[in-house]
């Protein structure tokens, strides 16, 4: 169905082609009923008026060329049971102590044993090359749903400049500069700047200070004006430029000196300093934005668009001292059991795993236990879930049970993968990937796999839909043949790590068939390994 802005365009030709009937006669007028028709039913609303840019995770090829391919045998390898436990340790260091209350500075032994490392600056899971200013300077900045501010490091003072290899090789960050920039205007301290930041105007700038959860970390600087380039989500793309405040952010503490965030943060947050939220102000898009990812690394963000009129969505749960994409749960069904149970979670594509605190969590794990088949694993610590079970290398998992979140609204979410298999010595288990945690729901990226996510901040809803990243409407957005790529293996920077042959994948035994009967779409796997906190920052 196309959208109100995409009729109102085919309006606008009607008129302009009737408006040459009394010239071009008949002819012109039948061609111009027939282009609006076409415009009217073959438009995509979803598609109209958007733009944005690629993102990658870490372990996705661009990131990997970029960052070179030493030491790729160092960490655990995907899907081995110190992979997730360093996931799961990441997530806890990212939103402090609100998941465990662990020592989550401790370090940690992956299984292999050849290497330890201090996971306190773990950083992001996806990452976008933007370019800002004229001439324009690119910047590897990483995605954040829970903060708003955009920065970038800026006339450092004490900031990442950039990452040094273990073969050696030295890799430069750009700096950002408002004299180097013909486009660049300083925000002076004035209207709500004074207001906001209680600026001095002495010296006619407006300063910044975000403090983030993880402890001691923050950026400081001052706000500034220029165009961030972007491309439109069409078949024939284009360069869109936007003119947007950002930070420019000279002081940076703590995990972001750490390879957290090394070349700038990218708010995604509901404030109105957050980059979606301007170009709203600007006319430029909707107040929206969706993502999806590719099982190659690869996805895309864009900003104005607000999905399709047959997908699932539910409301924000607005808070006005803190706003968030929280939403609401009133149901639970696992496997054929229907359970009524009401609670809120935050929706973070920036979070590994889904956690879950209590009564969720029991009640989701404790149902899903029940209608299990296979024998109940023994508690193992290397990996971060509870709930695992032996499974047999001919056994396909076609029968594990379904997952589903019943929205406020009543839409249903469907969870494409709720497990994860993992190899053990002798064999596999596959594990419900839900993580108990303290006093926080977040729904994570294991659970959106599968699905391209609306944020809508317009109606305040939030949107999903099956979507595998390259379908005929997203052609143009992402140059990859799915049929074409391989799995990514992950990559490790850490001059510390000495050699092994293994690292932790302990079963010779083939994986069991990893297949679901029940999936609504073909899912996407996304490939969150580690690169940034395993190089050396100068």
């Amino acid at each position: 169905m196309a959208s109100a802005a995409a009729a109102a365009a085919a309006r606008g030709r009607g008129r302009l082609c009737c408006s040459s009937f009394f010239v071009l006669a008949d002819l012109a007028f039948c061609y111009c009923l027939i282009a609006a028709c076409l415009c009217v039913c073959g438009c995509d609303g979803a598609a109209a008026a958007t733009f944005g840019f690629d993102i990658h995770h870490r372990s996705s090829d661009p990131v990997r060329a970029m960052l070179g391919g030493a030491g790729e045998d160092e960490l655990p390898e995907r899907g081995s049971p110190g992979y997730y436990a360093a996931m799961a340790h990441r997530d806890r260091l990212v939103h402090g102590r609100r998941l465990a209350a662990a020592d989550d500075r401790a370090p940690i032994t992956f299984d292999a044993g050849n290497a330890t490392y201090r996971l306190n600056a773990f950083g992001f899971l996806h990452y976008a090359n933007v370019s800002i200013g004229t001439p324009s300077l690119s910047f590897l900045v990483a995605l954040d749903t829970g903060s708003d501010l955009f920065w970038i490091p800026c006339d450092c003072i004490s900031c990442v400049r950039g990452l040094r290899l273990p073969d050696g090789q030295e890799i430069d960050f750009n700096i950002y500069s408002p004299d180097a920039s013909s486009s660049s205007t300083v925000v002076p301290c004035s209207g709500s700047c004074r207001k906001q930041f209680k600026c001095s105007a002495t010296y006619n700038q407006c300063p910044y200070q975000v403090v983030y959860v993880s402890n001691g970390t923050s950026s400081t600087g001052i706000l500034v004006e220029d165009v961030l380039h972007m491309t439109t989500d069409s078949n024939q793309s284009k360069v869109v430029t936007a003119q947007i405040t950002f930070g420019c952010g000279r002081i940076q503490t703590g995990s972001f000196l750490e390879g957290g965030a090394p070349n700038g943060l990218f708010g995604l947050g509901m404030n109105n300093v957050s980059v979606p939220s301007l170009l709203a102000k600007d006319g430029l898009a909707a107040n929206s934005f969706s993502m999806c990812f590719g099982h190659d690394g690869i996805g895309r963000i864009s900003f104005g668009g607000k999905g399709s009129s047959n997908q699932g969505e539910t409301p924000f749960i607005v808070n006005q001292s803190h706003p968030s994409y929280n939403i609401t749960v009133t149901q639970v069904i696992v496997g054929e059991e229907i359970r009524d149970l009401e609670f809120s979670a935050i929706f973070d594509s920036g979070t590994s795993f889904t956690y879950l605190n209590d009564p969720a969590y029991t009640l989701i794990s404790k149902t899903f236990d029940s209608s299990v088949q296979e024998k109940r694993h023994l508690s193992d610590s290397t990996i971060p879930f509870e709930y695992c079970y032996n499974i047999s290398k001919n056994r396909s998992l076609s029968h594990v049970p379904v997952l589903n979140l019943t929205m406020k609204g009543g839409d249903n979410f469907h969870v494409t993968e709720p497990v994860e298999l993992i190899p053990v010595l002798g064999g596999y288990v596959y594990c419900l990937a839900v993580v108990k945690s303290g006093n926080v729901n977040i729904i994570g990226q294991n659970f959106m796999t599968g699905y391209r996510v609306v944020f809508d901040r317009e109606r305040m809803v939030l949107g999903w839909k099956p979507s595998n990243c390259y379908e005929v409407n997203d052609a143009s957005m992402l140059p990859v043949d799915p049929k074409n790529t391989t799995p990514i293996a992950p990559v490790a920077f850490n001059p510390e790590a000495t050699s092994s042959s293994g690292n932790g994948n302990n079963s010779a035994v083939p994986p069991p068939v990893f297949s679901y009967s029940w999936h609504l779409h073909p899912s996407t796997c996304v490939l969150i390994t580690l690169v940034f906190p395993f190089l050396a920052i100068f």
